[in-house]
């Protein structure tokens, strides 16, 4: 036995502490309010590094999550025949099977995200303020809402301002439908 393993030596022998997994419980749960409070004080480049690593692992845990979530989850079966199929009066009327979601689904809805992002002019319609702008949220505690980006590219007459905020003059943007902050 190596020299350095006394302790797990005096374990076998002896056992563990009476508080022991008590303790060590307790000294995980305060853990996660210290490394809150550290995210907290942490300045510089220190804190953007911790924030950085903090991220990434929430971002890990959440896709772990749905994966999990996903494999759990119970959809309907298709309507198609398939060979061997039992029929219908043998079986409940809600069939649900377990199941991942397949590849190309994903792919699709991949598809239909980039897709978003075309100007489609199908017809000529007004279209509303809610729908042309973004609202933008700004201050330390994001209450602060009188920035606006457009978010939709629009083709408006030259008297054209917003009746929200004609005062300030940047209604100008929204003619050429840049989408930068106002």
């Amino acid at each position: 036995m190596p020299q350095g393993d006394y302790i797990e030596l005096h374990r076998k022998r002896h056992g563990y502490r009476i508080d022991h997994f008590e303790r060590k419980r307790k000294k995980e749960a305060r853990e996660v309010h210290e490394r809150a409070s550290y995210a907290q004080k942490a300045l510089g480049i220190k804190g953007k590094l911790f924030a950085k690593k903090r991220y990434t692992e929430k971002a890990l845990m959440k896709k772990t999550l749905a994966m999990h979530d996903e494999s759990t989850s119970r959809r309907k079966v298709d309507d198609k025949v398939q060979d061997g199929a039992i029929p219908a009066y043998l079986l409940d009327r809600d069939v649900t099977t377990r199941a991942k979601v397949l590849s190309n689904t994903i792919k699709q809805k991949r598809k239909e995200k980039a897709g978003k992002w075309e100007v489609p002019l199908p017809k000529v319609r007004p279209v509303a303020e809610d729908e042309m702008f973004k609202v933008i949220r700004s201050g330390k505690r994001k209450t602060k809402q009188w920035k606006r980006m457009v978010t939709k590219v629009t083709f408006v007459g030259p008297d054209f301002t917003e009746s929200r905020r004609s005062t300030n003059g940047s209604s100008g943007r929204a003619l050429c439908g840049q989408p930068k902050l106002m």
